[in-house]
């Protein structure tokens, strides 16, 4: 992982919500750009990053756009984000998941080609039986694609899905502005070429292949696009890394509205993981108190990751509901509050208090200070600053300066600093380290002057 200067904690305008939350003016992002960056994040930018490195990111909490990496304040923000991700193995379609589907299908296949092909190629007894009681996911997927068919007859319309590299072409600029304009009504004036080659087109992820399990796998950022006779009608921006499919964005031509193909790229996302052997899918953040994200915990057995102990909880009606009724949701805090307030004796009672009411409340106000370094501003899963000294080594976290490698103890000024002051060089990478964790921070070069 290269990570470059700016690094920070910034409250930008909620996309979700539309609450400005005090937004710093001078910021030099737009918020309309970042697609689900939006309330408290802490932000870096990054020049590369291994596919390993953000498979450990996102199990922290971390997402990207473009060449920015953030990870969202759950407690602070209006819109709490929570990473989620689905057993893709275990993963059963719901029938309205399954109806759309298969509508897909038949609009691709024609019901000319349908009765021929049954006639031609009829299925077995027990493959028909199979057919009739369990639906194969992998299966499904691929029913009405070009190149798996048998003919003749010819289908009705040609299906072709492909990965390709999530390089820019106009022909994908053209269905991203169908997308953004029609579809998701952004306004034309902020819809731009740049804007789609920086956030879509320009991953810091490189590409490869490796072998795992006897099967050749891709890692790296891709375009999955999908094409009707011809024409490309969607795409999904992946990023495959070793242990998921990680979705990114999904955008679809107005002319398929009608197909659910929201639904039709989630499906084909959870096959692809099926398929090649990735076994989670991550459906990017979920955000259960705007009404538009909830479908994503349409998709079973979906697991929220927990924002301060960084365990998987499964995402079942009890944990929906609990999301209901609390702005901000952490299971291993309320346990530990729960086995405080059980054990604490009579004359304890003060400390309970304080978690229930004092400095540790879910209803703290967020630390606005912009002095103030990440531990201090009560956000969830942050290395505490005794962690960061005792658990990193500081002393050597790799660095590159115009175009030299070093270390931080190469640094004439590296222990006259101090992980409080953000002024400082020590208090920048201490803060990065904070957000990033032990295990990121052995492999990170922050890099500065070019």
């Amino acid at each position: 992982m290269s990570t470059d200067w700016p690094t920070g904690y910034q409250n930008s305008p909620c996309g979700y919500c539309h609450n400005k939350l005090g937004s710093h003016p001078s910021s030099p992002y737009s918020p309309c750009l970042l697609f689900g960056l939006s309330g408290f994040s802490y932000y870096a930018s990054t020049t590369s990053l291994a596919p390993e490195v953000y498979q450990s990111l996102i199990d922290r909490g971390w997402r990207r756009s473009g060449s920015l990496l953030y990870k969202p304040d759950q407690r602070n923000s209006c819109c709490p984000q929570y990473t989620i991700r689905l057993d893709s193995q275990s993963f059963r379609a719901s029938k309205d998941q399954r109806q759309a589907l298969n509508r897909l299908n038949k609009h691709i296949l024609g019901e000319r080609y349908s009765k021929e092909a049954a006639r031609l190629y009829p299925f077995s007894r027990d493959k028909a039986k199979k057919r009739n009681t369990d639906f194969d996911l992998v299966e499904r997927v691929h029913e009405s694609e070009r190149s798996e068919l048998k003919t003749p007859p010819e289908p009705e319309h040609a299906l072709q899905v492909t990965l390709e590299a999530d390089n820019f072409t106009e022909e994908k600029y053209v269905l991203f502005e169908n997308y953004q304009r029609l579809v998701h009504h952004e306004p034309p004036g902020r819809i731009s070429k740049s804007g789609f080659k920086n956030f879509l087109c320009s991953s810091p992820l490189p590409r490869s292949e490796t072998s795992f399990d006897g099967k050749e796998r891709k890692l790296g950022s891709y375009h999955q696009c999908y094409r009707i006779d011809g024409k490309l009608i969607a795409i999904g921006v992946l990023d495959l890394l070793p242990q998921c499919v990680s979705a990114v964005y999904f955008m679809y031509h107005e002319s398929v509205n009608e197909f659910s193909f929201g639904k039709i790229g989630a499906l084909r996302e959870i096959a692809l993981a099926q398929e090649q052997g990735y076994k989670w899918w991550y459906a990017g953040f979920y955000i259960h108190n705007c009404v538009k994200m909830r479908y994503k915990g349409d998709y079973s057995p979906q697991y929220m990751l927990d924002s301060e102990s960084y365990d998987w909880n499964l995402l079942d009606n009890g944990l929906k509901n609990k999301l209901s009724e609390k702005k901000y949701v952490s299971l291993s805090r309320e346990k530990t509050i729960g086995e405080v307030s059980a054990d604490a004796p009579v004359d304890e009672m003060e400390t309970e208090n304080k978690i229930h009411d004092g400095s540790d409340s879910d209803d703290d106000p967020p630390v606005l200070d912009p002095d103030a370094p990440l531990f201090s501003r009560n956000m969830p899963g942050i290395l505490t600053k005794e962690q960061l000294l005792t658990e990193v080594d500081l002393d050597h976290v790799k660095l590159r300066i115009r175009g030299q490698k070093a270390q931080t103890c190469d640094l004439v000024s590296w222990y006259d600093g101090d992980v409080e002051d953000l002024a400082s060089i020590k208090g920048i990478i201490g803060e990065l380290v904070s957000a990033v964790g032990p295990q990121v921070a052995q492999h990170m070069v922050v890099s500065f002057g070019g």
